[in-house]
């Protein structure tokens, strides 16, 4: 199953948590730990973060000035909803080979956009994965499920 219209929009990182992550264009994912310049890689099963375009426009028809990386997700993602995928679902981006590992987390205390705007997308809809097959990852390469 591909949606053959499937891309990566932005690729995010950021040097210490709970920051807004930046878009960087493109990032080598490492196996076994991640995006070696973001705060978030190491050796466990949220490694690399995606998030679909689709949410962040949920976020702005209610209100929200968001962009991509103010989610923390490394990867922002069209054509395909991330969310509704299963636990263990291989997702291959460029050269890089991802396992989903889990869907949704818990949003931290202070949140902003929580805050603006009463609700937030990452607790149902923010997926992270971990590294399978390392490779290169870039703003424009496809999304193959």
């Amino acid at each position: 199953m591909q949606a053959a219209e499937a891309k990566v929009l932005s690729v995010n990182i950021s040097e210490k948590r709970g920051e807004k992550k930046h878009n960087v264009g493109k990032a080598y994912l490492k196996a076994n730990y991640g995006i070696d310049v973001d705060a978030h890689a190491g050796d466990w099963h949220r490694q690399v973060s995606l998030l679909s375009l689709s949410s962040f426009e949920k976020m702005r028809n209610l209100g929200a000035d968001v962009n991509y990386g103010d989610f923390a997700e490394n990867i922002t993602v069209a054509g395909v909803d991330v969310a509704t995928l299963p636990i263990g679902t291989q997702i291959k981006i460029g050269e890089a080979l991802m396992e989903l590992t889990q869907i949704g987390k818990e949003c931290h205390k202070g949140c902003a956009i929580m805050q603006q705007v009463g609700t937030c997308v990452m607790p149902l809809e923010g997926v992270f994965t971990r590294v399978l097959e390392g490779g290169w990852v870039k703003v424009g390469d496809k999304v193959e499920i």
